[in-house]
């Protein structure tokens, strides 16, 4: 065990200065660089963070999304409240930065960022200029510059796919939105409809005419993709659908609904996200689970690791997920 003394000995500060620092003494007089050189030494040498009761680091939340698209999902409300959480489990103060502000100038005081939502390449090489320590949640076009936490969305299509063929299904469907790139300020097709697309080619199954994808990931939007290919397919609707998002799917369940298309008895759906909703829509939805806190654990960690141990390379962590099985598709 990592002693105050020792910690004492390593920084060049007196045991009582470390031992008030640590105790979030705010009558304590030193100098910002000096309580970050004691912090840092402490977690570089293996002292228990938990045990340090004053404010480690001041980091900005980039939230790159408007209120109105954080209110149509509820997995992003769920993502910046579990960031606040873990941020201050892990002593460390936020500043939350808006993407309605207009702004990305990023304070002196912050040493390191979580990025939510999407970014050009020109912002993020100018956060790069003032700011190197960050995680991008999801979405990053400069890998090379910020590490990334993303669910494996890849692997939960790929995982859904499986479960619909051991059911002997061969005509499936996908119901998703796009990507929106502001790059070049148009939609492209999401990382889901991709995976979805090649591993259907893979096993010979792949039929466009199933696939409805286009816009944002909202409920309207489901509801009206799904009025569309009820309208376009008449009787050849597929057996089973991958669907993009919870939200999505609560849209499309409210079309099929009206539409007199038993759930799960024609179709069978499996969705992505496992929010609060999905076990009181009609049927309950079978769903993956992203761990919304597990996520942003993972980031904070993430970053807490760039600022005290700082390295040229930057790391990707994908995390798995967990179905859980409701009433709109039974294995």
């Amino acid at each position: 065990m990592v002693t105050l003394k020792e910690i004492a000995e390593h920084s060049g500060y007196s045991q009582a200065t470390v031992s008030r620092l640590f105790k979030g003494d705010n009558s304590l007089s030193i100098t910002n660089e000096t309580k970050q050189k004691i912090i840092h030494t402490a977690l570089s040498m293996g002292y228990d963070r938990s045990k340090i009761k004053t404010t480690l680091e001041k980091i900005a939340v980039l939230f790159w999304l408007t209120e109105q698209e954080e209110l149509q999902d509820v997995y992003f409300q769920q993502l910046r409240l579990s960031l606040e959480k873990y941020a201050q489990l892990s002593n460390m103060e936020i500043e939350l930065i808006k993407h309605e502000e207009n702004t990305i100038q990023i304070p002196d005081s912050v040493s390191g960022f979580v990025g939510v939502g999407s970014f050009t390449s020109e912002e993020l090489l100018m956060i790069k200029e003032t700011c190197p320590n960050g995680v991008l949640l999801e979405l990053n076009p400069e890998p090379d510059l910020f590490d990334t936490v993303k669910p494996d969305t890849d692997r939960i299509t790929r995982q859904a796919i499986d479960y619909f063929v051991q059911k002997g299904y061969t005509k499936i469907g996908f119901i998703g939105g796009a990507f929106h790139n502001p790059m070049i300020d148009q939609d492209e097709a999401d990382s889901r409809e991709i995976a979805f697309r090649q591993y259907m080619d893979r096993k010979g199954l792949l039929n466009d005419s199933y696939i409805f994808s286009k816009g944002k990931f909202t409920v309207n939007q489901g509801y009206e993709l799904t009025l569309e290919l009820i309208k376009t397919l008449g009787d050849d609707l597929p057996e089973a659908f991958f669907i993009a998002s919870d939200t999505i799917a609560v849209g499309a369940l409210q079309a099929f609904n009206e539409k007199y298309i038993s759930i799960p008895d024609r179709i069978e759906l499996i969705s992505v996200n496992d929010t609060e909703i999905s076990k009181f829509v009609s049927p309950p939805l079978t769903t993956f689970r992203i761990d919304v806190e597990e996520i942003a654990k993972t980031a904070i960690d993430m970053l807490v690791d760039q600022i005290v141990y700082p390295r040229k390379i930057t790391k990707t962590v994908l995390l798995g997920s967990e179905l859980v099985i409701r009433k709109s598709f039974q294995p």
